[in-house]
This record gives structure tokens, sequence and C-alpha cells, in this order.
């Protein structure tokens, strides 16, 4: 009698469905990267998102100085080598990129940006720090105003032929191109002007470093 409950509770738990949950309500579900996708990349137009890696345990002070990063969780060695992987996967995938590649001031942004693609291709770009904001008490009309300018900076396309990559931070759950994991890519495609932009892909590192 044991073994045959057993066995229903074993088939009840490989017959249930798994559930997948968009990390925002425009943003495309992660899983494997296309073909097609990956022949766009190659052909420019495309804005890629990534979250920075894996960074040390603990909290940035309440007012960081950029300039400090004693004040400032850091890179962790294993944010390092992802960081690394991640640069030679693009090079290996040729994947064109726009110069300079846009950073949050954080020291594990541009940390993270120059790793993966070079110390002189990096520009640091102080608007991704009303993005880290969005994880703190901000208000309403805050956040409104904060999406409102995001939307105007994902909606402008590269130059031709090559993607514009920003190294930032995750969003709040739902809010904006939603949670990113360490080093996960958010695949943005702009509208042009005032015609917003779509999200159409979701990259995690390690599927980026399976890519052949």
């Amino acid at each position: 009698m044991k073994r045959l409950v057993c066995l229903c509770m074993l088939c009840l738990f490989f017959m249930t469905p798994v559930q997948v949950v968009g990390a925002a309500g425009n943003a495309a579900t992660a899983g494997p990267v296309n073909p097609p996708l990956l022949d766009s990349l190659r052909q420019g137009g495309y804005i890629l998102y990534m979250r920075h890696g894996e960074a040390t345990v603990g909290e940035d002070r309440p007012n960081p100085v950029f300039t400090d990063c004693s004040t400032q969780r850091n890179l962790s060695g294993e944010g390092r080598r992802q960081a690394a992987a991640l640069g030679e996967a693009f090079r290996r995938l040729h994947i064109p990129v726009r110069s300079p590649v846009l950073a949050s001031p954080f020291c594990r942004t541009r940390e993270t940006a120059e790793l993966a693609f070079g110390e002189g291709n990096v520009q640091n770009d102080p608007f991704w720090i009303r993005i880290y904001r969005l994880s703190s008490d901000v208000t309403p009309s805050e956040r409104e105003d904060t999406l409102a300018a995001l939307t105007s900076v994902l909606e402008k396309a590269p130059s031709s032929g090559t993607n514009q990559v920003i190294v930032a931070h995750s969003f709040p759950q739902g809010v904006g191109l939603g949670e990113i994991p360490n080093l996960g890519t958010v695949v943005v495609k702009p509208g042009g002007q005032g015609n917003g932009y779509e999200v159409v892909g979701r990259i995690s590192l390690a599927e980026l470093l399976s890519l052949r």
C-alpha cells in the first residue's frame, strides 16, 4: 500500500506543469537563444542591457562615493571571471558592439564593462543611478519619471551595424525591464524616437557561453 502511495505521488510530481513567470509585462520570457536572434544581433541595431557580474555580499553605503569603491559592493572573483567570459563570447560570436559601452558609475558596473569590452571603451553614464534607486523607497512620481526617461533612452536606435551595450543594474520585479540575473542580457529593439521599444529576448550568461 505504501509503495502504491509513493508511486502516485511521483506521478503527480512529474505531471504538474512548471510555471514560468515573466519579469515584466512587456518582456520576453527567458529561453534558449534561437538562431535568428543571434543572426540579428550580428547585423546590429539593438540595445543590449545587462546587469553587472556577481558582487560581494553586503550592501552599498546609503550615499556611496562613486570614486571610492570601499563605499560599495564590488565584483567578486567569480564576477570578474564572468565578465571576462562574457567579453570573450561576444568576440567569438562576432556580435558588434558600439563604442563606448555605457556603464553605471558604480565600481562593479564599470569593472564589469571594462573586463568584458576593454577599459578604454567604457563611458560612465549617471542616468543608470536612477535605475539602481528604483529598488529603494522612491515615490510613485519618481518611478514614473524614471521609467519615462528610460523609454526615451531605449527607443533610440544605435549606429547602423552595431549594438549599444549598457552595463547597469537589475530592476524590481514587474518594473521596467524586470529582474535580471548576474550578467543576464535583455535584448531591446528600439522603435525610434517617440515609438518606444520592444524586449525581444533575454539571454542568461550560461546561454550566451553555450552558443556557437
